[in-house]
Parts: structure tokens; sequence; C-alpha cells
């Protein structure tokens, strides 16, 4: 049996377990599942008003003009099983690269019955193209729902036919008994005429456990995923697409106390503060801060009917700028990238993907890496005043700033690339005799320069990225509150050349009362080239009840960039 798969218990933080597990199992929903209809421009597909099944507010990924071709990579495989399935995959023959835009486009469902939520992940040449979770159904629910990324920067890794699995750990057995489908394919655009194709990276490399790819478990703070590689000595730029999925008691880490407070309220131990730790050659060289997911299973399920939490389905990774150290890179030698999770207690599901951008003019580039005030790891403060009955308030605080540059001489000239981040989190859990309410800010300040010799131009991008949350529980009730915030301006020698603004949200009341039960999802963007994107839905006793689209906003957010800089999600 697959570890990962026993990991996913407990579904609930183990103070919740004892009055909420029985309605995962027992409850069931009245009425039948509906599928969802095809979507219009760039708001995604949702289902009629009045239905239980998954409505997200998402986009679609934006498309090109151009007609794509498609390859299938897989057509509705079954899962009800621990072991992955392989395909092979082709290039498109008929639309040879570079491309405008590359899309994967898949379709999930799971029959009705009792089922936990399963991790879904797609590798294409070792290499993660998807990663998520999914939907839970109920004993009349059979859900189905869409996901889309956007590859256009793993190009060069669909150039040639590569070997591909998905795996979606998913036993099926005289209790759990939802078997889960799925359908894949790539879509791929071709430049318009007379325009030009993105500058997309040279290679893109896999981090994970195995060359057919797989996730490196974590199950401690001195875990690392590491992975040694000898790189081109010509790179100009480099990324790294990080995953972090918590798992274990690790899922519902946000909840998560001190060491010794732990046992007295019955949380898992570690405290509600995790932070993903990139390593070269045992040098600090990048932080990702984990975003807090909650899966369709987590807590109460009904919070997820029909709106799930943000991202839950799909997954965005969180691109570190690993630039920097580009002339180290260069040397020749070996080198040795690495991932950790701070205060990971049980365990976290991980991987990366390391996007080169090279010198074509250049077989070597020389250069250095000039500063990095990065500590290996972060100092949290954490403040407790929970006594023997188990009420009181606990608080951890993590701040820290630092400075990652450094510069390449490239055929084009010199650049240099200076990278000044501020990471900041703070969280606050306060037990009373009746509630238990938590707070948690992660917020992450960005400020990255590059200045060219030739042309002579500094290109200063700023982004603010903040995730919100809170979550109250009660007898009476529970509620959720989850957001990504971000916001952006970039600056060509003083001037601005663009910015944009990104708010999503979802927030979910639960009362054992059907009629008392709502949610919504508000997802909101807007730039300075006139894009914008604006839809709001919600709902009512587990039902769609409304959606919301302004009009003119036709353009998806997530694509949508001209500042030359390279974009996490």
């Amino acid at each position: 049996m697959n570890a990962s798969a026993d990991l996913r218990r407990p579904r609930f933080p183990s103070r919740l377990r004892a009055i909420l597990l029985p309605a995962v199992l027992l409850a069931g929903l009245a009425g039948s599942a509906q599928a969802g209809g095809p979507g219009s421009g760039d708001y995604g597909p949702l289902p009629p008003v009045g239905s239980r099944d998954v409505s997200i507010a998402d986009p679609l990924v934006t498309r090109p003009s151009t007609t794509p071709c498609e390859v299938p990579l897989f057509d509705d495989l079954s899962f009800s099983d621990f072991d992955p399935k392989p395909f092979d995959y082709t290039p498109p023959a008929a639309c040879a690269g570079p491309w405008a835009k590359v899309v994967l486009a898949a379709d999930l469902s799971v029959t009705a019955g009792v089922q936990y939520d399963r991790t879904a992940k797609i590798w294409i040449g070792g290499v993660n193209v998807f990663f998520g979770t999914t939907a839970e159904p109920a004993s009349t629910l059979a859900p189905d729902w869409h996901v889309e990324r956007d590859l256009t920067d793993y190009s060069a890794l669909l150039m040639a036919a590569q070997a591909g699995r998905i795996l979606i750990e998913n036993p099926v057995d005289s209790t759990y008994t939802g078997v889960i489908h799925a359908t894949a394919k790539l879509q791929f655009y071709p430049v318009p005429a007379g325009g030009t194709a993105p500058a997309v990276p040279d290679q893109v490399l896999p981090l994970g456990a195995d060359p057919l790819g797989a996730t490196v478990d974590l199950s401690s703070s001195t875990d690392m995923l590491s992975k040694t590689l000898t790189l081109p000595t010509n790179i100009e730029r480099a990324y790294l697409d990080v995953f972090a999925e918590s798992q274990g008691s690790d899922e519902f880490w946000w909840s998560c106390m001190p060491d010794d407070v732990a046992p007295i309220t019955n949380d898992c131990p570690g405290t509600a503060f995790r932070e993903v730790e990139i390593g070269v050659d045992a040098q600090p060289a990048g932080v990702a801060p984990v975003y807090p997911w909650v899966y369709t299973g987590g807590v109460q399920p009904l919070l997820w009917i029909p709106i799930p939490g943000l991202q839950t389905l799909n997954f965005a990774p969180y691109r570190v700028d690993l630039t920097p150290f580009a002339a180290l890179l260069d040397d020749g030698n070996p080198h040795t990238i690495t991932l950790g999770v701070f205060n990971v207690h049980e365990h976290f599901s991980t991987t990366a993907v390391l996007l080169l951008h090279l010198d074509a003019g250049s077989t070597q580039v020389t250069g250095a890496l000039t500063g990095n005030t990065l500590a290996a790891a972060p100092t949290p403060v954490v403040a407790s005043t929970i006594g023997s009955n188990g009420l009181g308030t606990v608080t951890v605080t993590s701040n820290r700033s630092f400075t990652l540059a450094g510069y390449v001489d490239t055929s084009h000239g010199r650049v240099d690339t200076s990278i000044d981040q501020t990471f900041a989190f703070d969280a606050s859990t306060t037990y009373t005799s009746t509630q238990e309410t938590l707070t948690q800010s992660t917020t992450v300040d960005t400020t990255t320069t590059v200045t060219t010799a030739t042309p002579a131009s500094t290109t200063v991008r700023h982004e603010q990225l903040g995730y919100p949350f809170a979550f109250t529980y009660s007898n009476a009730a529970i509620d959720f509150s989850q957001e990504l915030q971000r916001r952006s301006t970039t600056t060509i020698d003083g001037a601005t050349a663009f910015d944009s603004t990104l708010d999503n949200r979802v927030t979910s009341h639960h009362q054992s009362a059907a009629a008392s039960r709502h949610s919504e999802q508000d997802y909101e963007y807007s730039d300075s080239s006139g894009a914008c994107y604006s839809r709001l839905i919600t709902s009512s006793a587990n039902k769609l009840a409304t959606v919301t689209d302004a009009v003119p906003c036709l353009i998806a957010a997530d694509t949508i960039f001209a500042d030359g800089f390279e974009h996490a999600e």
C-alpha cells in the first residue's frame, strides 16, 4: 500500500474529529448531480444555478486567436487502486514549435458514494505538469470538474516524445466506493501570423523521486528533496517552480500548536507555521510560502459543496527566482539543489521543476554571486497563554528580510539581478469554552531589479503577495475565509510599464440546517493594459445560487503580463 494514501488521515484537526467524522460518512444530499456546461470566452464552465456540482470562479487560461493542435494524453482512465497509469506523449506533427501558448486541459469526476479526497498528479518526462486534489462525492452526488494549466514555459520539455504517467491513489472497497475518472489533453496554439513566440525557458528539468515522475515525501525538518545536476555553462536566468502539499497530521498545519501545548489541546505539534527553504550547494538560495490549502474533505466536507477552497482542485506552483546564482551554476561542475519544509511534523509531498534560460550567443557565461543575506532558517517567535484546561491564546510570528544579488557577463553584455524580499507570517489561535478562532496572514514583498549594460537600462518589479486565512469553529457553526492577494508594478528606467491587481477570495459558512449554509468565491483581476476579469459566485444550502460576471471583463488574468518578468501564481 502506498504510504501517501495512508497519510491522508486524519481528515480533520484532532480536536474536531470526534464531532464531525460521522457527518462525512453518513450525510447524504438530496437531488442529483448535474454536469457543467461549456464556458463562454475566458469564463470557465459552471453548472446551472441550483446544482450541487463543483463550482469555481477562476478563469480559464487565455488562448490566442489561432487554431490549436490537440494531443490527447489519456481518455477516461479509471482510478480504484494505488497504481500509476502510464501514457505516451508525442509532439503535434501539424503544429511544430515554438508555440504561442500550450495549455493542459483535464476533466475529472468521481462516482457517487463514499470516498476521501485524493491527490492527483500528472507527469511528462518526469516533470510535474499538474498537481491538485479531488472533490469528495456523497451518496447522491457524483461531482465532475475541469482544470487547466498554462504550460507555455514548459515548451522545451514538449518538443520531444516523452513517457508520461498520472497517479491518483484511490483505493476502492466495501466502505470507500467512489471511483475517479480522468481525461486530459494538451492544446498547442501556433504563433499568429506576424507574431512572435514568447521567450520561454530553454531547459525544463525535473526534481522528483524518479525519472518517470514522483514526489519526495518529507517527514521532518531535516528531510530534503535533493537533486544533483550538471547544468549548461551558458545559463542567464534560472527559476524553480515549487509544490509542497501538506498531508498526514501536517494537512492542517495552520491549526497546529507548539510542541508543549499540542498534547493539552489535542492538536498537531510544530506550531501553525510552515515554510519551504530552497538551497543551492548547501547555501540558502530562496524561500517559498506554504499556501493554506483546505481539501474538500477538510474539517467539514459540506463547507466545500459546491464551492471548494482556493486552488484545492488545481494547485499553483510558487516560482522562486534563482537568477542571482546563475554564474555559480555555469561553472561546469555538479550542483545540488535542495528543498525542505521548516517545522514539518509528519508529511509534506514535494516536487520542483528547474527552468533555465540560456545565452544563445555564448557557450560559457561567467559572473558572480555578489550578495546573499538569507539565513538558513527562520526564527519564529511563539507565545502562549494556554492553561491546563486547554483555554487561552497562542501566537506565532516570523519576519525576515534578505537580499540575493548576482551578475552574469553574457554575449549581449553584463546583466545584474538583485532580489530584495521580506517574508512575514502572523498567526493567532484562541480557545474559549465555546469557540476556537484562528487568524493567519502570510505576506511576501519582493523587489526585483535587473540592470543591463547593453542597452543601459534598469527594470524594477515590485510584487506584494498575501495569503489571509481565518477559521472559526463552535458547536453552532463553522466559518472559513481564504484569500490570495497580489499587487504588481513594473517600472523601466523609472517609468511605469505595467501594473496589475488580483484578489481571489473564498468564504464558507456551515450550520447543521442546510438552509443556513452558504459560501461564495469572488475573483477580481485588472491591469494597466485594460485586461480584466470579474466573477462572483455564491451558494445557498449547498447549491449554486448566483453567478455574476462583469462586462466587458473578457480577458482572464493568469497570463496577461507584459513586463518581461517571470510570474508565480
